[in-house]
């Protein structure tokens, strides 16, 4: 491959001037906005940026957790490998891992080869994620499995796959995924400041927990419609986007099984799902995608806390009926429209003040009867323009300041889920009282898909109650909890 060189940035143009009408991305944004939780989109088409927007208080500058847009990011990172002639995607999973592997394989875990792990047909009838990230020696506990299918038969999404492709490339470069990813893709596209979580041997997780802007993204995806090749330049190597976007399931065997949504329903390649309309796509829990449109040379790159992941899907192909093959007249009064619209997004702060809040429980320790997550009380102290909420957690006190009907932002420190080390987070609170009796918080974690919410209501015969709500989430998003004042 050539010399490669660092960018700085997607150019921009006026969407006209590669077939956009502004009133068809006006139209998408509308779209979006109605959705409960986008936070940012960026649309290119032929390799320059037609849209881009922030709903306030996400902003262009915060990187954001993509879940399992990562994976898109670890296979090209297998790809560049195997160019360097560090791997064969042929070759065995197994001798990659002399010292985890079982004293005694089964046939089909002998029989695993890189591109199955690739394509999520590693013969396990179901997702090893489970067992695998439970423990200290995630490679172990995946080849410990049994492989009820011979590899290659069965797909199932399997992120521990992605997880030993991390692994492999690890051992393979003696460089974690990041590193070894910077000179090679993040910095000739311009991308700078990613953090990737690690397992707590210190490997990169590779199908999740990578963190990155959302332009940088859209950056991945306009290299992708474009073959590899950016500026003149080949970063990737000729001929991998096709390998890596066809279906993986080998002839007469099933594509996906299962009766998901239309767009999980067209094959999976390489860490990369396939679409309708000939399109592609990395995506990532709760509304983060890099959807490629290779016929319309389209990328749409966004971030959200959405859990209707199809309805975000069917919003871009409504886009497709509109572009034109050349360019397009000016439409003053649209473009001046969609620039007002772009420019105005937001996630306001709540504001209702139909209520006193809780006088009776401010200043007092508030025990609540079982833990919310890490939450186990909290003391609410209430200021002129702000409050300080003092949140017990297994870790200690964390003190949070909420504005009154505004946000206040401030970086909070929180164990990982997977190996306990803390991570910072910036995170921005309100309160408003919505009712009588009422104190309400909202919480944005602005770099995660995350919103919280917890209503502090007491009664009048003295008890009191948290109604909690989390947006989006794996499983029970609310809970509602007895609280007892001390003191």
């Amino acid at each position: 491959m050539e010399q490669r060189r660092v960018r700085l940035d997607l150019p921009r143009c006026a969407p006209e001037d590669v077939g956009v009408p502004s009133a068809a991305l006006l139209a998408f944004v509308d779209a979006l906005d109605a959705h409960d939780e986008t936070h940012s989109v960026v649309v290119a088409r032929r390799g320059a940026v037609v849209a881009e927007g922030w709903w306030d208080p996400y902003g262009p500058e915060l990187p954001h957790d993509l879940y399992s847009l990562s994976k898109t990011f670890t296979s090209v990172a297998v790809g560049l490998a195997r160019a360097e002639g560090l791997l064969s995607f042929d070759d065995p999973v197994l001798s990659f891992f002399a010292d985890e592997a079982p004293a005694a394989p089964s046939e089909h875990l002998a029989a695993m080869r890189v591109h199955h792990l690739l394509t999520m047909r590693t013969g396990h009838h179901e997702d090893t994620s489970g067992h695998a990230f439970a423990a200290a020696d995630v490679a172990r506990a995946f080849l410990e499995l049994p492989v009820e299918h011979p590899p290659g038969s069965w797909f199932v999404y399997n992120t521990a796959a992605t997880y030993m492709l991390s692994a492999i490339v690890t051992r393979v470069t003696g460089q974690r995924l990041l590193d070894y990813l910077g000179p090679r893709l993040l910095e000739p596209l311009g991308i700078t400041g990613a953090t990737w979580e690690q397992c707590p041997r210190g490997v990169d997780m590779g199908g999740f927990g990578l963190a990155l802007r959302t332009q940088d993204v859209a950056a991945l995806g306009v290299l992708l419609a474009q073959d590899g090749v950016v500026d003149g330049v080949r970063l990737l190597p000729e001929g991998w986007v096709a390998q890596a976007t066809a279906d993986g399931a080998p002839a007469g065997v099933a594509r996906v099984v299962g009766d998901g949504p239309a767009e999980w329903q067209q094959g999976y390649g390489y860490q990369l799902w396939r679409c309708r309309h000939g399109a592609f796509r990395g995506d990532g829990a709760f509304g983060q995608f890099c959807v490629v449109v290779p016929e319309h040379d389209l990328v749409v790159a966004t971030t959200a806390g959405d859990l209707d992941m199809q309805g975000v899907l069917d919003r871009v192909w409504d886009l497709l009926p509109h572009l034109a093959p050349g360019t397009l007249p000016v439409d003053g009064r649209a473009h001046d429209a969609l620039v007002a619209r772009l420019t105005g997004l937001s996630h306001p702060a709540p504001s209702s003040d139909a209520g006193d809040g809780v006088p009776s429980l401010v200043d007092r320790d508030l025990v609540l009867e079982r833990p919310v997550g890490p939450v186990q009380g909290l003391r609410i102290e209430v200021g002129a323009d702000e409050d300080t909420l003092r949140v017990t957690t297994p870790h200690g006190v964390v003190a949070l300041r909420a504005g009154h009907a505004r946000w206040v932002g401030q970086t909070v420190t929180l164990p990982s889920v997977h190996d306990g080390s803390e991570r910072d987070r910036r995170v921005l609170a309100s309160v408003d009282r919505p009712g009588p009796g009422e104190y309400r918080v909202t919480l944005r974690a602005v770099t995660t898909p995350f919103r919280w919410t917890a209503t502090v209501r007491a009664a009048p015969d003295g008890t009191a109650t948290l109604h909690a709500c989390q947006n989006v989430g794996y499983g029970t998003t609310t809970a509602e909890v007895a609280l007892h004042p001390q003191g």
